[in-house]
């Protein structure tokens, strides 16, 4: 894993639309994120990973410490380009996010997804590292499609 720079923009881009796992107006917020961290050196809400295999970028992961909370953290954005997916570099992500959590006295990572169809493998990806759905706003997106939250529960005390 290694710090966001401005050169992996693009590729991170092409991962996103490659994925097809998110629309237009989804890619734009992604960017628009990238270019806070990149750009907005005083911000402590973001942070990236980068990801890489034999030497190209790979997959990201954005998230950060949620402010007024008690060590609780937030999963905002992951992308695994899809010739690397299966190959564990979304575990790896998902891995130091868990890790830079801990370090700072984090209690709870969470994370929201669709309920869509087109979201099942994603949510799969999710249980099986451990997250468990915490909460359901039904036709919290549109109609039809529900904003789920995934928490994992970092320490002893957390777990119930």
């Amino acid at each position: 894993m290694r710090n966001l720079k401005a050169t992996d923009v693009p590729d991170l881009v092409r991962i996103l639309e490659a994925t097809g796992a998110f629309n237009d107006e989804e890619v734009g917020v992604a960017v628009e994120l990238l270019g806070i961290v990149l750009n907005d050196h005083a911000q402590q809400d973001y942070e990236v990973a980068v990801a890489e295999v034999e030497g190209r970028v790979a997959g990201y992961v954005l998230f950060g410490p949620v402010p007024l909370t008690q060590g609780n953290f937030d999963l905002y954005w992951i992308a695994v380009d899809p010739a690397a997916q299966g190959h564990g570099v979304g575990r790896k992500l998902m891995a130091h996010v868990e890790e830079q959590a801990r370090e700072r006295g984090g209690r709870l990572v969470c994370l929201e997804t669709s309920s869509q169809g087109s979201y099942e493998r994603t949510r799969r990806f999710y249980e099986q590292a451990g997250y468990v759905e915490e909460a359901r706003i039904r036709d919290f997106y549109k109609p039809g499609d529900d904003r789920l939250t995934y928490v994992k529960r970092l320490t002893a005390l957390e777990e119930r």
